[in-house]
């Protein structure tokens, strides 16, 4: 007992391409789920060719697309088409981030192939979702972060801007994973599939839940603020003494009155009526932040650390992704390993999801390369070799 990947046994078709369908799909095939990508003949998918970081292949492929299978399709061509039809009757799964109204036009709209398949569960990935003026515009994570207000939250006061990893794709992608992981369980209780659909637009709609109920309740917009909060004082980076920055974080009134005794010196702001409540620094702010920063601009960021550990004071260094790299709790913990790739092998994080029991720890497979597994396949399918020949003479495959 206890040794079979959780998902094992779990096909998933992925037509797929960019980031938020191949993140779902990668967390699925890091659960133990077979994932068999369907790509363009004439290149793929386009995240293959978004930089040649990575010895050549793109970063944002090589982080989406382990583990997977990779078969070329050309599903304008009925063969190709009929292909994927024959993928689909032996499918768990089919998870699709196809332009709107593609996948229907196709043959593969959700309502169509569940009508087929009932035990199938379809996830549909969009922009905007189905439905509603904004449904046909194109949807790329730069356009739903500005179009959501999420670019109009982030940065500096001076100017808006998007956060520097593709939050909206990611939002919908972990939606996606989430919502077939649900759907997978409802139908072991029902043996019926089920219809998922998350789209970028509400995706990151979601994650301003905080800044949604602060407008809406008080007709105040929340600013930009960098690295600091709107609703919570003193929060932010300070400088240190050796070039660095630390960010300190006081979460309530019985936290700032350790800070201010021990770490400030200063216990009569412990009851200051301009200091004592989180209400009251963020109205003084840049008098709070000017005396913090005043404090750890003589201590070196160690020392910072070191002194707010000890009266346990929330903080962090602002680290940067070369920092990452070499993170001591990366380390310690042995999050890094080796993923086989076409161009040899590259360092990878873990997946983040730990099985520490009932289970085996979730995989790194292979990053695929493209088309690597069409004939493996479609042998799994059934197809004859003269058959598997006709195909590619076609140019169906």
């Amino acid at each position: 007992m206890g040794e079979t990947p959780l998902l094992a046994g779990i096909t998933v078709v992925a037509v797929e391409q960019a980031v938020a369908a191949p993140l779902a799909s990668r967390h699925l095939a890091d659960l133990g789920a077979r994932v068999i990508k369907v790509e363009r003949p004439d290149g793929g998918d386009f995240a293959r060719r978004y930089d040649t970081a990575v010895a050549g292949m793109g970063s944002h492929f090589v982080w989406l697309n382990r583990g997977k299978e990779s078969i070329t399709l050309d599903l304008k061509h009925p063969a190709g088409a009929a292909v994927l039809a024959d993928l689909v009757a032996r499918a768990d799964v089919l998870l699709q981030n196809l332009a709107p109204g593609v996948a229907a036009r196709l043959g593969f709209g959700s309502d169509e192939v569940r009508a087929r398949h009932p035990r199938l569960v379809t996830v549909s990935v969009s922009g905007y979702g189905t439905g509603g003026p904004f449904a046909d515009r194109r949807a790329y994570d730069m356009l739903v972060q500005s179009e959501t207000g999420l670019a109009s939250v982030t940065g500096p006061p001076e100017r808006a801007a998007k956060t520097g990893i593709p939050a909206s794709d990611i939002a919908a992608g972990m939606y996606a994973f989430s919502g077939a992981l649900a759907a997978l369980l409802a139908r072991e209780r029902t043996g019926h599939g089920a219809a998922i659909e998350t789209s970028l637009f509400d995706a990151t709609a979601e994650w301003l839940g905080y800044q949604i109920h602060y407008a809406a309740a008080t007709g105040v917009v929340p600013p930009r603020a960098g690295l600091s909060h709107a609703s919570i004082a003193p929060y932010d980076a300070f400088p240190t003494a050796d070039g660095a920055e630390v960010l300190i974080g006081i979460q309530n009134d019985r936290e700032w009155a350790r800070f201010a005794t021990s770490f400030l010196g200063r216990p009569d702001l412990v009851d200051h009526p301009d200091w004592a409540t989180n209400v009251a620094r963020v109205r003084h702010r840049r008098l709070v932040d000017a005396l913090i920063g005043g404090r750890t601009a003589t201590l070196t960021a160690d020392e910072t650390i070191a002194r707010l550990d000890a009266i346990d004071i929330a903080s962090a260094r602002l680290n940067s992704v070369a920092d990452l790299l070499t993170h001591p709790q990366l380390v310690a913990r042995e999050r890094w390993r080796d993923v086989d790739t076409p161009v040899g092998p590259v360092r990878a994080l873990r997946p983040p999801i730990d099985v520490v029991a009932g289970g085996v720890a979730p995989s790194t497979g292979p990053v695929p390369a493209l088309g690597e597994h069409t004939d493996a396949v479609l042998r799994w399918l059934g197809y004859p070799t003269e058959r598997i020949a006709r195909l590619r003479a076609a140019g169906a495959v």
